[in-house]
């Protein structure tokens, strides 16, 4: 294995791609996270999504060994200015950050979904992807935090330095899917953290809700801990108005989704991932295109999306802006106009 190689292999990559079951599952017997009732999502140790996944660590060397049409990113990836929201908002504004993370502000809370402002989104410091342009908001112009929402435990997702930063400035209240709060504790002993499960409705304000919902996912933080923790979808709602986040998710069969489309839509806006899809006979599982993405919209009935989880950290093969000329093609195809779901880039914002 040449020097370029190995360090794609030792990187973020190879750490959050495998899916499935661990790598060394043996070693399991007790959940280091969570240890509560077993259900229909959770066996006792292990939760699941109701799908079979097969891949693990043979598939992870074939993607990371062997020949790969990997189209690198550019050390930079320009960015529009960052934004400098306001204080408080009486309605709906949502700016991305950059990859998956959002400032939302709603009904005058203001709230971070999956916050990552470190360099890396990576265990390490040293090693890993590394960002390619700034986030859309400075951390100093960050408006007061009264909660974090975390969808799942993954590096790009739950930044722990990032969490500690925004607890000692702030305290806000942080909630995620069940055990996840073992692992942020671990590291912020006294952060007000909340573990809930699927189908949890919970009230941030008089004005503002949030349930936890199903997706098509996995966690781990390393190689002995593959779905000890859940993961989840957000649905937020404020008067009138419904929002849907997705942090990460495969497509699959689509079903779940026209579930919660009918369960719980209409939706004035999906926030949807259009990144980190290549190569699809690996990625796919857990990671949907941006064909797929535009499907989930529909199923959803979202009158309006924005993708994220591209151009800022390289996880996986497609080059930078591959997502949003797919999204762009696959809009055409299926006869929507490109305003109906924009890519979103750090420092843009969406109203209502």
């Amino acid at each position: 294995m040449n020097r370029r190689k190995l360090l794609s292999f030792l990187g973020l990559g190879a750490l959050l791609a495998s899916t499935g079951a661990a790598w060394a599952a043996i070693s399991r017997s007790r959940n280091p996270y969570y240890q509560g009732p077993v259900s229909d999502h959770f066996d006792g140790l292990v939760f699941s999504d109701g799908r079979t996944i097969n891949k693990g660590l043979m598939d992870v060397l074939r993607w990371q060994t062997g020949k790969r049409e990997r189209e690198a990113f550019p050390p930079q990836y320009a960015a529009p200015a960052q934004d400098k929201p306001p204080a408080r908002v009486g309605g709906v504004r949502i700016v991305h950050l950059g990859h998956a993370s959002f400032l939302y502000q709603i009904a005058g809370l203001n709230l971070l979904i999956d916050p990552v402002y470190s360099e890396r989104a990576s265990p390490f410091t040293f090693l890993g992807p590394k960002r390619v342009n700034a986030p859309g908001v400075a951390f100093d112009d960050l408006p007061k935090i009264d909660a974090v929402l975390i969808t799942h435990n993954h590096y790009d997702h739950l930044d722990i330095e990032t969490l500690a930063r925004i607890h000692h400035r702030d305290r806000p209240r942080m909630i995620m899917p069940l055990g996840n709060n073992t692992i942020v504790r671990a590291r912020i002993p006294d952060a007000r953290t909340e573990a809930h499960d699927w189908d949890d409705r919970l009230q941030l304000s008089d004005a503002v809700a949030v349930t936890l919902v199903p997706t098509y996912h996995w966690s781990a933080r390393g190689a002995f801990d593959r779905r000890m923790a859940l993961w989840c979808s957000f649905i937020l709602e404020t008067g009138g108005t419904k929002l849907f986040h997705v942090g990460d998710t495969g497509y699959h069969d689509g079903s779940l989704y026209e579930r919660l489309g009918r369960d719980h839509g209409p939706f004035s806006l999906a926030v949807l991932p259009i990144g980190a899809y290549e190569p699809r006979w690996f990625m796919s599982d857990n990671h949907m295109n941006p064909e797929e993405a535009v499907k989930v919209m529909q199923a959803l009935r979202a009158e309006q999306a924005i993708g994220h989880h591209w151009g800022t950290f390289q996880l996986t093969d497609e080059g930078v802006e591959r997502p949003p000329e797919a999204l762009k093609a696959a809009l055409a195809a299926a006869g929507l106009p490109e305003e109906r779901f924009r890519p979103m880039r750090p420092g843009l914002s969406w109203s209502a």
